[in-house]
């Protein structure tokens, strides 16, 4: 019986982990360009890390009193979860309004934002002097009138309910079909929980700097900063599930069976579309706001340039080239604007709690990450691309299980 238990154990393994092959071979599968970058990067990254977690924030950082939010939370934490929005932004569209024209995109959206939250927490665990501690308070001591708590509250949640819309993939993939059968019903559910939570969350990491007018340059501290941070977050994730699904049929091209370009095209036409509208309102607020706050002469001085920069460069060109391409049917056109639009969300997050934060302490005082904060970073990302490329390539994310004719949910 032991032999045989063995034998199943090893073909479960061979059929499900090691994509049908025998470990020799799975391993000669991996010696590729950029498995070895990767190697290269975990091989100094986690050394870093675990530097980082016996050591402490003071050796490995350079955060102080005066700057105690770094490259981890204005990059990975603020940056990743507006990005990792796709997955609210895909499902809302299906499962609310029922757009089924892009049903193929909310499992790839989901997994992408699942692990773009899940990242993001990570890299805040490293932020945190006593990590361990992280549950306190969730179980222990929780402070309900915090705007931290609210965010680490809903951040949590909304991490749950994608996963749970996740679920069914998971479920094929183990030929649970029963669990499927009776997961899939709450799928609705899952759907508004996730868009309630996330307009909480998201709005309310921009209301975090409302605190702090004084410390925030004028241009970037508005009193509509919770809005403006929601806004963005919308259009950050369309932008991000097109580059995704840019990359994924190039990359995971083996995995789409009966794939249709014409049909993608269109669909990242129409994403195009949804995503320079969201622009243009997040680009009129910006407006109203520098009307409203009296701070157009703060543009003619170097942190106005460089506003200036973000705003034109990255919001209102994106935006604009959107439109010309969806009127004149160039979906590449579509893909780089996306690509410049999704840059200028994770410039505007950096710029908010890095760039333009303590502007007016002598440079001696500023912040600049030290190079175990950016490989920690580049760390992080890299583990997560290979846990995306890892699910994609056993689970049906970017294509329907043959065994599951019923389609996705």
């Amino acid at each position: 019986m032991e032999a045989k238990s063995g034998t199943l154990r090893l073909s479960w393994v061979e059929d499900r982990l090691l994509l049908g092959m025998n470990w020799r071979d799975y391993f000669k599968s991996n010696l590729t360009p950029f498995n070895g970058v990767m190697a290269i990067i975990l091989g100094i990254g986690i050394p870093v890390m675990l530097y980082r977690i016996f050591f402490g924030l003071g050796p490995s950082t350079n955060l102080s009193d005066y700057n105690p939010w770094g490259l981890w939370i204005g990059f990975d934490m603020l940056a990743g979860i507006a990005v990792a929005s796709g997955g609210f932004c895909i499902a809302t569209a299906v499962h609310i309004l029922g757009m089924k024209e892009y049903e193929s995109m909310v499992r790839p959206a989901l997994v992408g934002g699942t692990l773009g939250y899940f990242f993001a927490v990570v890299g805040l665990m490293f932020d945190l002097g006593r990590y361990y501690r992280l549950y306190f308070p969730f179980f222990v001591s929780p402070g309900p009138s915090s705007i931290l708590f609210l965010v680490a509250l809903s951040v949590a949640l909304y991490l749950h309910c994608q996963f749970f819309e996740w679920c069914p993939a998971i479920f094929e993939w183990l030929n649970w079909r029963k669990l499927r059968r009776w997961w899939v019903k709450g799928t609705l559910g899952f759907t508004i929980a996730g868009l309630l939570l996330t307009t909480g969350h998201q709005s309310a990491l921009g209301s975090l700097f409302l605190l702090m007018p004084s410390k925030l340059h004028p241009l970037w501290y508005s009193d509509y900063l919770s809005i403006l941070f929601y806004v963005s977050a919308i259009y950050g994730g369309i932008t991000m599930v097109i580059i995704e699904s840019m990359i994924s049929h190039r990359v995971f091209a083996d995995r789409l069976h009966d794939d249709d370009p014409g049909r993608f095209d269109r669909l990242t036409l129409g994403l195009g579309k949804a995503a320079a509208l969201v622009i243009f309102v997040y680009l009129g607020l910006k407006v109203l706001d520098l009307a409203h706050g009296y701070k157009w002469s703060f543009l003619a001085t170097p942190y106005g340039y460089w506003y200036l920069f973000e705003i034109l460069g990255f919001v209102g060109v994106p935006a604009l080239v959107m439109i010309y391409a969806v009127q004149n049917s160039k979906p590449v056109m579509v893909r780089g604007a996306a690509i410049a639009a999704a840059v200028g969300v994770l410039l505007n997050r950096v710029d908010t709690t890095i760039v333009a934060f303590n502007w007016h302490l002598p440079w001696e005082y500023r912040y600049v990450p030290s190079w175990m904060e950016i490989v920690i970073t580049i760390t992080i990302i890299g583990i997560g691309l290979l846990t995306f490329r890892f699910i994609v390539n056993r689970m049906p994310i970017l294509n329907e299980h043959p065994d599951f004719e019923e389609g996705h949910h």
